[in-house]
């Protein structure tokens, strides 16, 4: 499965952005897919991760309450609606997908467990 993020720019603290990541390929119902970000000459790290039916969603604490993540498998799309920003949560956002016939709901947090990445976009938070 290829995947096209999108959706960044600036914004000012508190408030809103809503990130795409589209799909083409495979099934992409068939997939799991996380939202990770890195900033400047950081980690790159886990923000939310959603199941593949949707039923199940995944938040770093970081992000609980600020940042929905949402799928709508029809039009093969995952969403992030992101709330309330912060300075912090700059960073280049990446998507990524991995066969949860492969992983269930294990270790979504997990870079490794990730087959497919896309491009990234950017999120810049001015205080």
């Amino acid at each position: 499965v290829q995947l096209q993020a999108s959706g960044g720019g600036l914004v000012q603290a508190g408030g809103s952005l809503r990130l795409s990541c589209a799909a083409s390929g495979r099934t992409y119902s068939d997939y799991g897919v996380g939202w990770f970000r890195q900033g400047l000459g950081k980690e790159r790290e886990f923000v939310a991760a959603i199941s593949a039916s949707g039923g199940s969603t995944y938040y770093t604490e970081s992000v609980k309450g600020r940042f929905t993540i949402s799928r709508d498998n029809a039009r093969s799309t995952v969403y992030l609606q992101m709330n309330s920003l912060k300075s912090e949560d700059t960073a280049v956002y990446y998507c990524a997908a991995r066969p949860d016939a492969t992983y269930g709901n294990r270790h979504y947090d997990q870079r490794s467990t990730y087959w497919n990445w896309g491009q990234g976009t950017q999120v810049t938070v001015s205080s």
